[in-house]
């Protein structure tokens, strides 16, 4: 991130922002409301604390600015010390930071509180970087909007089939789509998803205390990273399997690495434990 770093006023008493429900953003909502909704316009996410005037000096502003937008561009208003995994997943050093995110990936960011003409001027600049490129970024989303395309019955076929816990089908359903289609992105999503489910099912849930008494055993490393995946437990498969990194050489590592990367595909790539988890992967193999 650029700019100075300054976190002297962390230490002065906490100062209320009372940001709005319509900007705050936390964890459990990042990806509807910054993630999902910077493919329709860029999102102007800004990390601050409660503690810092400066920043919520700068939230307010951002507030104010947002409204006068006219839909331009959206705002995500983010506690830091609340959400710490937002912040180390932006890799953010300096409180407040304001980071643009356009179609899911960081496109600009300043650290520090500015002056209003210069967070004008910013702003102004990320909008015209992304003129025409995001269909909402005029402000018109939603209008003269397309009715939505029918179900593609291939898909319908094989959802029923997954449904019905038939992986084999349903596996069998997706190929003969990409057969057809080899750059499907949808299909292939799906295809990874159906692939996972249908190997967690073979698995012994023991699996994780076995890989937990005896790490060296890749086997049960591997399946106790996909029962916690499974479980909704990304953050702990993602932190055993960046263990087993660091820990094998060779073929082994090799295994390991490339188990984690599958497992990062069922993921946005933008998705903040991946992206977090990927810095964390560098590190260990460099």
């Amino acid at each position: 991130m650029s700019g100075a770093v300054d976190l002297s006023a962390l230490k002065q008493p906490p100062v209320a922002a009372n940001v709005p429900d319509e900007f705050a953003v936390t964890e459990a909502d990042f990806e509807t409301k910054v993630l999902r909704r910077s493919a329709q316009l860029p999102v102007v996410v800004v990390l601050y604390s409660q503690r810092s005037p400066g920043s919520v000096e700068l939230v307010k502003l951002l507030e104010r600015l947002v409204v006068s937008a006219g839909g331009e561009w959206d705002l995500a208003v983010i506690e830091a010390e609340a959400n710490m995994r937002i912040a180390q997943a932006f890799g953010v050093q300096g409180i407040p930071t304001v980071i643009a995110v356009a179609g899911g990936q960081p496109l600009a960011d300043f650290t520090g509180n500015q002056p209003e003409e210069q967070v004008t001027q910013w702003l102004g600049a990320v909008v015209d970087a992304v003129r025409g490129k995001l269909p909402g970024a005029s402000g018109d989303e939603g209008q003269d909007a397309e009715p939505e395309a029918p179900e593609d019955p291939r898909f319908v076929a094989a959802e029923d089939a997954l449904e019905r816990g038939d992986f084999a089908t349903a596996e069998a359903a997706y190929k003969a789509i990409l057969n057809a289609e080899p750059t499907n992105v949808e299909a292939k999503a799906a295809l990874r998803q159906v692939q996972f489910i249908a190997r967690v099912q073979e698995l012994d849930p023991a699996v994780q205390a076995t890989a937990d008494a005896d790490p060296a055993n890749l086997d049960a490393v591997l399946g106790a990273a996909d029962i916690e995946m499974f479980n909704q437990q990304p953050d702990a498969a993602f932190d055993r399997l960046i263990a087993a990194v660091k820990r094998t050489a060779g073929d082994d590592r090799t295994r390991v690495r490339t188990h984690l990367l599958e497992l990062f595909e069922l993921f946005d790539p933008a998705e903040p434990i991946v992206v977090a988890a990927r810095r964390k992967l560098a590190a260990a193999l460099y």
